[in-house]
């Protein structure tokens, strides 16, 4: 499609912005109310398949019923002729898969501040209902202030549609970033989407994927059966407890994950406000702060960075046949590795609640003594 095309005399596009297997990306102007927008056009070729006709008009409502300011807002849905368009907030930016490139490893406050809005966005579609299937860097925008947009709601899933014990022949998605369950053709959840968002995080801390192959299958067999590589072999200076909270989002059980992206949002929260709190301590005390020195045996970041070529649009698995049994994972980290705030310490109140009860039952023995006295003598 020729830029300077106009969608039903309103939106004008300028120029391609994005592409992928599906869609193009225009930037635009929304020639009734005067702003710029992003207009995601489907191709041609497709516009005469029903289940991706299905699956863009998906994306359309899913997405126009989140506003959040970690989720890119659609504006409208529309067909001018044979060509399908999404009309979406325009994000002046650039995506974190770009990024990643361009960086390398990311700094712990930096990652930390995108992983908190990834999963305010994304715990915001959890709690609307909604699972996303597809989070990975492509799809996470970064503007120039920092602020993060979850984009592309495609293939999301409504959890009321998800029946117990459903099986899919069929995996849309990014393998790099594929959940086991998914992988093993199973209905994603919430947890799903945080496996995924530790994949991100992996690839952000360490600066490249935690499993790299050549093909969709082995990719999948990967995350089924496979634990990753040790993230501090190729970050020494990441701190311990922000490693074991990645190794918890990347077990192979879902419930072996945090629930849902808010709480592991929460868990995260936690973690930098202890860390900010130790960071003072220690420039008051003047004490020489935790991970300052290389891990023995770690090894060089740029000796071991590879990249995986990473499918800008969902792509197509199938999943093993039915009569294979999903590999059995290994054993889950064992839950004592990190203890959060929310999950750590003494339950005060029951604490206290017990002691009151001590009292009372205390105060009764005297009242016990005088009545054995009187009906004894």
């Amino acid at each position: 499609m020729s830029t300077e095309a106009l969608l039903n005399k309103r939106y004008k596009l300028l120029g391609p912005i994005g592409a992928g297997g599906m869609a193009v990306v225009y930037k635009a102007q929304d020639l009734s109310l005067g702003r710029l927008v992003a207009v995601k056009v489907l191709r041609e070729n497709l516009t005469g398949d029903p289940e991706f006709l299905a699956r863009f008009q998906q994306e359309a409502r899913a997405a126009a019923n989140l506003q959040h300011p970690n989720i890119v807002t659609v504006h409208d849905f529309g067909k001018d002729g044979g060509r399908y368009y999404i009309v979406m907030e325009f994000i002046e930016g650039k995506d974190l898969k770009t990024l990643i490139k361009e960086t390398g490893q990311f700094p712990v406050d930096r990652a930390l501040d995108i992983f908190v809005q990834l999963c305010a966005g994304i715990g915001y579609a959890h709690r609307a209902g909604l699972v996303h299937c597809d989070v990975k860097p492509q799809n996470i925008l970064i503007t120039p202030e920092g602020r993060v947009k979850v984009a592309d709601f495609g293939i999301a899933r409504a959890l009321a549609s998800i029946r117990p014990g459903e099986t899919t022949d069929v995996v849309w998605g990014s393998p790099q970033y594929y959940s086991p369950e998914q992988a093993a053709g199973e209905v994603p959840t919430p947890a799903s989407d945080v496996y995924s968002i530790g994949v991100v995080m992996y690839e952000m801390l360490a600066g490249r994927l935690p499993f790299v192959a050549n093909t969709q299958q082995a990719l999948a067999m990967m995350h089924l059966r496979e634990e990753p590589p040790n993230i501090a072999m190729f970050n020494q200076a990441l701190p311990e407890k922000l490693e074991l909270i990645v190794h918890k989002v990347l077990a192979k059980e879902p419930s072996a994950r945090y629930r849902t992206a808010d709480q592991l949002g929460r868990i995260l929260i936690s973690y930098r406000q202890q860390g900010e709190a130790m960071t003072s301590a220690q420039m008051t005390s003047g004490a020489t702060p935790p991970n300052a020195q290389p891990r023995a045996g770690a090894a060089s970041p740029a000796s071991n960075r590879a990249h995986a070529v990473t499918p800008e649009s969902p792509t197509v698995y199938r999943p093993p046949e039915r009569s294979q049994p999903r590999p059995a994972p290994p054993p889950a980290p064992h839950s004592g590795d990190y203890a959060p705030a929310e999950e750590a310490g003494l339950d005060w109140i029951a604490v206290g609640m017990g002691f009151l009860a001590f009292l009372a039952v205390a105060g009764l023995i005297p009242l016990w003594g005088w009545v054995y006295f009187v009906y004894t003598r």
